[in-house]
């Protein structure tokens, strides 16, 4: 089943309007034409990390609806949902099984059981020191059974969410019973969440470890081949991994553009952006915002330190609002390879710059991706971060579908709905993709299909662009 190269949303099954019945009505309603598809973001009964640590996907969490919503979107949209393939809810059913019966459940090797994992009585702190962790503590937990006995479990992320054991025969037949069932439902895009953790081997970072990594995708391709949905593996790490992950056959995320074009408006070179443009995947799914941060870990290699150091200074410094303490440990954020900052105020909320960092995704060979809160250039959240002393809230905001009647009302938001219909139906995006030679502030693309041409012709030290479109000669 093709996937529509036209622009996709990203938002939470509460976050345009209270539940998935409101989101199809937003769709329709207030944006109408600006999305082929729709990136619901967990919306299964979860026990924490806002739906990331789901108890089961077998189900929709009924405050956000049921299947029937799910399958009344995938009729005028695809579909992408998620699927924590490292992880389960440690009050899912397979858990607490676990925790009554240890040994005698019949779910006992669905977990890391350190124990059998280092059977010799490791790990060593040499051996834990290489795990590649973004939490600062050991990942594990140690568990107590209802005997009164008590082990260390592997615990990649936070507490509640309880890593699974991708080499057992068990955890792979739930797995593939949750991506058929997901697939059954409508979805016809399963983003695979956290992937890259599920390679644990003794002596390794267990991060991307290969060749294991490969078996663990190919797996997870094979359940659902019968079904022709696309799998999209997410990892944030250097971005040679991306292409990695693309020359084996896979779409992958493009996570570098959204500090590539943040350094490029802020310094008036665009530089490192061509560069980047250059040799990115061709087959991937481009950002500049997520439900989590800015990823900064994402180009190392492709920006200098330097380079980084500063357009992490420049967000804070010429963003509107965002402080260096909403990304520490008071405000629940320890996460160092990511900023927390909506894409409109990183740039000021300056309506020029926004559109125009938005004309140079849509021009980045891919399939766009918008999260919610940039489809309505969303500000900074602040009264939400003090409230619930989360930092990555600054991102979150909820909006009510009174809100959204309002939002799509101001100028900037229609001139980025006019510039993704544009992306939408533009024939020559489904054609070839030219970087024309320009100066370092000058960014030029052409993309040409027969002889529909579209060209962008961008000026990063100007903050300014010009689209051209029409027939070669």
């Amino acid at each position: 089943m093709p996937v529509r190269n036209s622009c996709q949303l990203i938002t939470y099954p509460d976050s345009l309007g209270d539940n998935l019945s409101d989101l199809r009505r937003i769709l329709s309603e207030y944006l109408p034409g600006l999305f082929g598809g729709v990136h619901i973001l967990p919306f299964y009964p979860s026990s924490g990390d806002r739906g990331f640590a789901p108890l089961t996907y077998n189900e929709v969490d009924p405050p956000f609806g049921d299947w029937g919503d799910i399958e009344s979107l995938s009729k005028d949209y695809d579909v992408m949902v998620d699927m924590m393939v490292n992880h389960i809810s440690r009050r899912s059913e397979y858990f607490q099984d676990f925790l009554q019966k240890k040994d005698d459940s019949k779910w006992s090797d669905l977990f890391i059981r350190f124990k059998d994992f280092w059977p010799e009585g490791g790990p060593t702190d040499q051996d834990l020191e290489k795990i590649y962790t973004r939490k600062p503590r050991p990942p594990y937990q140690e568990i107590e059974f209802a005997d009164g006995s008590r082990e260390k479990i592997w615990c990649t992320f936070d507490f509640e969410q309880i890593d699974l054991n991708l080499r057992s025969e068990t955890a792979r037949g739930l797995i593939r019973e949750f991506l058929q069932n997901l697939c059954s439902r409508g979805a016809n895009m399963i983003r695979l969440d956290a992937f890259a953790y599920t390679t644990k081997k003794p002596g390794t970072n267990c991060f991307f470890v290969e060749p294991e990594v490969w078996e663990h995708l190919s797996f997870a391709r094979d359940s659902i081949k019968d079904y022709g949905a696309l799998l999209l593996p997410e990892v944030h790490e250097h971005y040679t991994m991306q292409k990695r992950i693309a020359e084996h056959g896979y779409p992958v995320y493009d996570f570098a553009l959204p500090m590539l074009v943040l350094q490029a408006l802020y310094d008036g070179d665009a530089r490192n952006l061509k560069r980047w443009l250059s040799i990115c995947p061709r087959n991937q799914f481009t950002t500049l915002d997520t439900h989590d941060g800015i990823g900064v870990v994402d180009v190392r290699g492709l920006m200098t330190e330097e380079e980084m150091e500063r357009t992490k200074e420049n967000v804070y410094s010429k963003g509107a609002n965002v402080k260096r303490i909403y990304n520490t440990s008071k405000y629940q954020n320890l996460d160092v390879y990511q900023i927390n900052c909506t894409y409109y105020s990183a740039l000021g909320e300056d309506d020029g710059a926004y559109v125009l960092a938005r004309a140079l995704q849509f021009f980045t060979p891919g399939i766009p991706q918008v999260y919610y809160v940039g489809a309505l250039a969303g500000k900074n959240d602040i009264e939400l971060v003090e409230k619930t002393q989360m930092g990555r809230n600054i991102n979150r905001h909820n909006y009510t579908v009174e809100e959204v009647s309002a939002e799509v009302e101001r100028p900037v938001v229609q001139r980025l709905g006019e510039l993704m219909k544009f992306r939408n139906e533009c024939e020559a995006f489904d054609g070839s993709y030219e970087l024309l030679p320009s100066a370092d502030h000058i960014v030029h693309i052409r993309w040409h299909k027969g002889r529909r041409i579209a060209e962008l012709y961008a000026d990063v030290a100007a903050q300014s662009f010009d689209i051209r479109t029409g027939a070669a000669s």
